[in-house]
């Protein structure tokens, strides 16, 4: 979250390989801001407090796979490993797709800003749930 939100700044990386094989836009939370505004597109706020909107930065561990109200219908449940996002599960904070987060990067225009979760285009995700889906071992998610 460190990049400004219309860069790719999600990145798939592969332990074996070594590699990112995978990268994409990503959107965070809005906290106080407009919910799909992209007012903090440079200077993103992070928040573990409830109903804070916010990103929490951290290291998470992907759970279930289950229905989204967003996107292409799908999300996983994020568990946040660290006392900066261990309110994650009470937050209701998932990985989900959204329709408003773009394919391509758009700057210096940043991703719509949503409710906390990180989010990234429907393409995106199409890619990347097979790829968590028949992960063997538990994986994980790190904002930054």
């Amino acid at each position: 979250m460190s990049l400004h939100s219309g860069k790719k700044r999600l990145f798939v990386w592969d332990f074996k390989k070594d590699s990112i094989v995978l990268s994409g836009l990503c959107s965070h939370g809005c906290c106080a801001n407009s919910w799909s505004s992209d007012q903090s597109k440079e200077n993103v706020k992070f928040s573990n407090v409830p109903d804070s909107h916010c990103s929490s930065k951290g290291k998470y561990k992907l759970g279930k796979r289950g229905y989204s109200n967003w996107g292409v219908n799908i999300n996983y449940a994020m568990h946040g490993l660290e006392p900066t996002n261990n309110n994650s599960v009470k937050r209701e904070i998932v990985f989900h797709s959204w329709d408003m987060v773009s394919n391509d990067e758009v700057y210096p225009s940043g991703s719509p800003e949503g409710w906390g979760c990180p989010c990234i285009s429907n393409d995106m995700f199409l890619k990347i749930d097979p790829i968590i889906k028949d992960e063997k071992t538990p994986v994980l998610f790190w904002i930054f």
